[in-house]
């Protein structure tokens, strides 16, 4: 039972410390959409899309005033269109992408997620016509996001589907070349991918879901480093994890009571509350800015990793008492250009890729927001995806890439993208050769301590 003095408690959190529901997300199965006619296909999309969700704004808006929590964003995920359009004979999936386009419109969402494969052990024809529309559909489309999930801790490492991806980021940024390269901004690539995440551009409501879902993203950085500030100066780590361990309680307590009242009054069962820590570009609303708090004189510089590990662990044992069903991703994440902070440490050099993705060991996700110089070659960014989804896999953890190869750009140049998804200061890359490796093709064996059977 969620009490009227937690919501109070709460509520402050909203009003001064930039606490907000980030996102509440409908999964929507579409499945039952397939048909041998890609444009009924389509359609069939797009029907079930708005008959399912066409209620998910009002909703939100109605929660949001009543309750005095903002709402950031209405989001969708559907089942992978790989799956969704494999009976479909066409070469081209760029037509789901505008009948995700045309429902989000409709209804009057944010973003839609699933444009998306899972090639993790091996890529179906489905799946190698769905990647290869993604430059397509990403440049023709405005909230459409994709996802490829090529590797897992009990498949491997699919290194065809890591050669494929490079180049597809690659054309996706020249497609986009006058926005700065933004399609790549809405496509990720996983390991180990979820199939209950909330959060753009990632989500995928995956096959093993029900026919719909709500989830809901909560956020709270600034909430987190609030906390921390009414610290002693001198307060052991144990005081530290505690105090965060309170404060994600009492953001996951609000998640969930927003994610019941928008699946009682939508009709659609409640999936989980992803409590993921995660940063927008407003002053005041950053991870790097937590880490600062515990005494390191800027992000990236040696404890940083450490530091970031007991966050990431502190926030998740928090949340998990406040919640029956968190999920999703749920920890704290590091985009570059959505972290004031990040962006910071970038400009005065103490964070670079290889510390990220240090970072990224102890922390949700991975290498996210990034802008690298428009020249990168596809095998670099293919090496770069690799390494990242070798650390996933390894660990038996989600990571992912989202770089953006800026058409034109070099390192030190900024990249604006607006809104929620901020800017980015160009990073350097290594110049020496990943090409021979990446060429191998063939997949990367599963590790040993996938055999739990």
């Amino acid at each position: 039972m969620i009490t009227a003095s937690e919501v109070m408690r709460t509520l402050e959190m909203f009003d001064h410390q930039h606490l907000d529901v980030r996102t509440i997300t409908i999964g929507i199965d579409l499945l039952s959409c397939a048909d041998p006619d890609p444009r009924t296909a389509a359609e069939n999309v797009y029907e079930k899309i708005v008959r399912t969700a066409s209620a998910l704004p009002h909703v939100r808006d109605q929660i949001s005033k009543e309750f005095g929590v903002p709402i950031i964003n209405c989001r969708i995920a559907v089942t992978p269109i790989s799956l969704v359009a494999a009976s479909s004979k066409t070469e081209n999936y760029t037509l789901f992408a505008h009948a995700m386009q045309r429902a989000a419109d409709t209804i009057g969402i944010d973003f839609i997620g699933g444009f998306s494969a899972l090639v993790h052990k091996g890529m179906s024809v489905s799946d190698q016509k769905l990647i290869r529309s993604i430059p397509e559909a990403l440049s023709a489309t405005k909230n459409v996001c994709a996802s490829v999930n090529v590797g897992s801790t009990r498949a491997g490492l699919n290194m065809d589907a890591v050669a494929m991806m490079g180049s597809i980021i690659r054309q996706t940024a020249a497609l986009t070349a006058a926005d700065g390269g933004i399609g790549c901004a809405k496509l990720v690539v996983f390991a180990n991918a979820v199939e209950d995440n909330p959060f753009m551009a990632g989500a995928f409501h995956g096959i093993g879901e029900g026919e719909s879902v709500i989830n809901v993203g909560v956020s709270g950085p600034g909430v987190v480093k609030h906390a921390l500030e009414r610290l002693p100066d001198h307060a052991s780590f144990d005081l530290v994890a505690e105090t965060i361990k309170k404060t994600a309680f009492q953001i996951t307590r609000m998640g969930q009571l927003v994610a019941a009242e928008a699946s009682r009054r939508l009709g659609i069962p409640f999936g989980i509350v992803d409590l993921s820590l995660a940063p927008t570009p407003v002053t005041g609303d950053s991870v790097a800015r937590i880490l600062e708090e515990m005494g390191l004189e800027t992000c990236g510089t040696h404890g940083t990793t450490a530091a970031l590990a007991m966050l990431n662990d502190a926030v998740k044992k928090g949340g998990v008492m406040a919640s029956s069903h968190v999920g999703g991703l749920s920890g704290a994440f590091i985009p570059v250009s959505e972290d004031e902070g990040m962006i910071a440490a970038v400009r005065n050099g103490t964070l670079s890729l290889a510390k990220l993705e240090a970072m990224t060991c102890v922390c949700s996700v991975g290498l996210d927001m990034i802008a690298i110089p428009g020249d990168t070659s596809a095998s670099t960014i293919s090496a770069i995806i690799a390494d990242e989804a070798a650390i996933g896999i390894v660990n038996n953890k989600t990571t992912a890439v989202r770089v953006i190869p800026a058409p034109g750009s070099k390192v030190g140049d900024e990249i604006s993208f607006g809104g929620l998804l901020g800017s980015a200061p160009v990073m350097p890359v290594l110049n020496a050769s990943s090409e021979a490796f990446i060429a191998r093709g063939g997949r990367i064996p599963a590790p040993l301590h996938s055999l739990r059977n």
